[in-house]
């Protein structure tokens, strides 16, 4: 089968090339992938693993082969896929507690699109506890996972905050369920209950001072690239409290809770670039340029047992 794969050598960190087809193994189900998600990041991750090696996390897909267990969907159901590795090929295997049945509502470029940020989203704010008429920060809200995370922290019942470097964007914020849009942490009134941290480094010391006694950070990112310093005594005789937040696994429950939620018009898809399989180092080049597409879906060719595109 055809693969993208890691080679520390080449000018987008992946070469397409032929790799063995995946041998599934109990309760493993063979999924036909038909598209995946292409960001920069997941570039520069591919870059480190070993030469050879299958990157990606996310990807949608037909069922081709069911689990020999009798678990899982049917062959030619069309699911969404997470897991570490093996994305970026023909076929994957995944187990049963891995994937979610896309309904048939869903665009599948969309669905692909949800997955990685849609879980980070749903799964930090349920950490946060009760959000019910408490106030929700989050930090970096014009990223994916701050897409996510203010329509996750409406549907909680928080009064959510979006922190936002860029103010053009507030309309669509307030569209997507902030009640209110700030461009400095400066702007939000103490206390607030929780925060959904992407950016880190400086705002992380801001807004730990933000949060009541018993309120929590779950730190998703550090898309500032920068430290975070803490002052002397800024953390002693508090319970407020930092967590590095972790996706953890057995995506499918949550999978299939955000794909309805899609499907049910209940929460707004990410925008994104289609792009066809074609030349990796032009995509490459495309999603790291500046003013490039954030993300982009790249269609798959079919597998072999199927004919090639």
């Amino acid at each position: 089968m055809q693969a993208l794969l890691s080679d520390p050598g080449a000018p987008a960190g992946v070469r397409l090339g032929q790799a063995p087809e995946p041998v599934p193994q109990h309760g493993e189900i063979v999924v036909e992938v038909e598209r995946f998600t292409l960001l920069a990041r997941n570039l520069d991750h591919a870059a480190t693993l070993p030469a050879g090696s299958i990157p990606g996390f996310d990807a949608v897909g037909v069922v081709r082969q069911a689990a020999q267990d009798g678990t899982g969907p049917a062959p030619g159901t069309r699911v969404a896929t997470l897991m570490t590795g093996n994305a970026w090929a023909q076929l994957r295997a995944v187990p049963a507690h891995e994937l979610a049945v896309v309904p048939d509502q869903v665009d599948p470029g969309q669905a692909t699109t949800l997955l990685v940020p849609g879980v980070s989203a749903l799964r930090a704010v349920r950490r946060l506890g009760a959000l019910t008429g408490r106030r929700l920060l989050i930090t970096g809200a014009a990223g994916a996972v701050g897409h996510f995370a203010i329509q996750l922290g409406r549907l909680a019942g928080a009064h959510v905050i979006a922190a936002v470097r860029d103010p053009g964007g507030r309309d669509r914020l307030l569209a997507l369920g902030a009640d209110d849009v700030v461009t400095g942490l400066d702007q939000v009134p103490a206390p607030v209950h929780g925060v959904i941290d992407v950016v880190g480094g400086p705002l992380l010391a801001q807004a730990f001072d933000l949060l009541a006694e018993g309120g929590m950070i779950q730190q998703v990112g550090a898309g500032s690239g920068e430290p975070s310093t803490f002052a002397p005594y800024q953390m002693v005789g508090s319970r407020r409290t930092i967590e590095g937040f972790g996706a953890g696994d057995r995506f499918g429950p949550d999978l299939a809770y955000l794909l309805d939620l899609l499907a049910g018009g209940r929460l707004a898809p990410l925008d994104h670039e289609h792009a066809e399989w074609g030349d990796v180092d032009a995509l490459a080049e495309r999603v790291r340029a500046d003013g490039g597409p954030r993300r982009m879906v790249v269609a798959m060719p079919r597998s072999p047992a199927h004919g090639t595109d």
